[in-house]
C-alpha cells in the first residue's frame, strides 16, 4: 500500500469539502448579506501558486453569477513599487492556505486602509492574512503536509463557490455544491486509470494543458502540479488562446492534456480535440463529453457529471492523480519535490 503523504491528502478531499461546507455555510451566508449591502462594484483577488489558480476560477464564477469584474492583484505594485491603488467600491479577497505570504497580506492591508471590503480565505485562523482582513473564510482542510497543494486547492474552490452562490441567493446552486464531495469521492476511482496514463507519459519532457471557461483554472492547476512533481515543462492555455499560435507546438506524439466537460464551451473543445488528433497529438482528455473522449488517445471518463461551474472541483482530481503517478513513473518522490517548501514567503 502506498503511504505517500500526497496521495493520502488527495484522498482526504471529499471529507475536507464536507467539513468546509458544514462549518462555513451559515457564517458565509451572513458575510454575503453584509457584502451585498455594501454594493461592491468589482473584485480584486491576491494570491500565489495554486491559490492564484483558484482566483482564476473565481473570475468565471463571480463574473457569471454576480456580474462583477474580477481582477487578479499585482502584489509587487504594493511591495516593490510603492503604488497607492484606489479601491473604492472593491471587494478584495486574499487567498492563501498558510496565510503567511507577506505580499498577499500587504495587498489586503492596503485595500482595507483604502476602505475596501476585505476577505481572507485561508486554512489558518491565526495567520497574518486572517488578522489583516476584515472577514475570514476558513478552509477546514486540516493540516496539509504535502508540498503540493491538493485539498487546500479544492477547498478554496468550494469556499469561493459558497461565497459567490450565497451572494447570488442561488439556493439551487448551494444544494448542488453539497453533492460535490460525493462526486469527488467517485472521481478518486480513476487512480488506476491515471497510473496507466502516467506510464505512457513517463518519457515526456514537455506538455500542454488546455481548458476553457471554468476549466481555464483547471488547466493552470494541472500544469502546476506536473511542473512541481514531475519536472515536465507543462504550459497551460485557454483553448481559444492556444489556437492563436501555440498550436504550432503540436507534432506527432506531443503530449496534450485537455480538460473539457459538458457546458457552454463543449462544442468548441470538441472541434479542437479533433484538430489535435489530426495533428498527431498524444491526447489525454479528462471529460464527460463522448465525442471528445472518442478523439483521445487516452480518454479519461469522469465517473460523475456535475454542472459546469462545479466541474473544476472534480476534474482536477484526475490531474492530481496523473501528476502523482507520473512522478513515480519517472523515478521521483512526489512528497519531496526539489527546491520547494510548503510555505513560500514572497515579498
Amino acid at each position: 500500500m502506498n503511504t505517500s503523504t500526497l496521495l493520502k491528502e488527495i484522498h482526504e478531499q471529499p471529507a475536507a469539502l464536507r467539513r468546509l461546507i458544514d462549518a462555513e455555510s451559515e457564517p458565509v451566508a451572513r458575510l454575503a448579506r453584509t457584502l451585498k449591502e455594501r454594493e461592491c462594484q468589482y473584485v480584486v483577488i491576491a494570491a500565489r501558486g495554486s491559490s492564484d489558480n483558484a482566483a482564476r476560477y473565481a473570475q468565471y464564477l463571480m463574473g457569471a453569477a454576480l456580474g462583477l469584474p474580477v481582477a487578479l492583484a499585482t502584489p509587487s505594485l504594493h511591495t516593490r513599487y510603492g503604488a497607492r491603488l484606489r479601491f473604492e467600491g472593491a471587494l478584495v479577497i486574499g487567498i492563501s492556505q498558510s496565510g503567511a505570504s507577506p505580499d498577499i497580506c500587504t495587498v489586503i492591508d492596503d485595500a482595507r486602509r483604502a476602505g475596501a471590503s476585505t476577505v481572507a480565505i485561508t486554512n489558518h485562523p491565526e495567520s497574518p492574512l486572517a488578522r489583516a482582513a476584515e472577514f475570514t473564510i476558513l478552509l477546514h482542510a486540516d493540516v496539509e503536509r504535502s508540498i503540493a497543494a491538493t485539498k487546500t486547492y479544492t477547498t478554496q474552490l468550494a469556499a469561493l463557490a459558497l461565497l459567490t452562490l450565497s451572494m447570488a441567493n442561488d439556493h439551487a446552486g448551494l444544494a448542488i455544491l453539497q453533492t460535490v464531495p460525493d462526486a469527488i469521492e467517485a472521481t478518486l476511482s480513476l487512480d488506476d486509470r491515471m497510473r496507466a496514463i502516467a506510464g505512457a507519459m513517463a518519457d515526456a519532457t514537455a506538455a500542454v494543458t488546455i481548458g476553457r471557461g471554468y476549466h481555464y483554472a483547471t488547466a493552470w492547476e494541472i500544469a502546476l502540479k506536473l511542473k512541481e512533481l514531475t519536472y515536465v515543462v507543462a504550459e497551460p492555455y485557454s483553448a481559444a488562446d492556444f489556437q492563436h499560435g501555440p498550436i504550432a507546438l503540436v507534432r506527432d506524439d506531443f503530449p496534450v492534456i485537455l480538460i473539457a466537460t459538458a457546458g457552454a464551451v463543449a462544442d468548441d473543445l470538441t472541434m479542437l480535440s479533433l484538430r489535435l488528433r489530426d495533428l498527431g497529438a498524444h491526447l489525454t482528455a479528462i471529460s464527460d463529453v463522448p465525442a471528445i473522449l472518442e478523439a483521445a488517445d487516452h480518454p479519461v471518463l469522469l465517473p460523475v457529471s456535475v454542472e459546469e461551474r462545479f466541474a473544476p472541483m472534480t476534474a482536477v482530481i484526475a490531474g492530481q492523480l496523473l501528476a502523482f503517478h507520473l512522478a513515480h513513473a519517472r523515478g521521483l518522490d512526489p512528497d519531496n519535490p526539489r527546491g520547494l517548501r510548503k510555505v513560500t514567503e514572497t515579498r
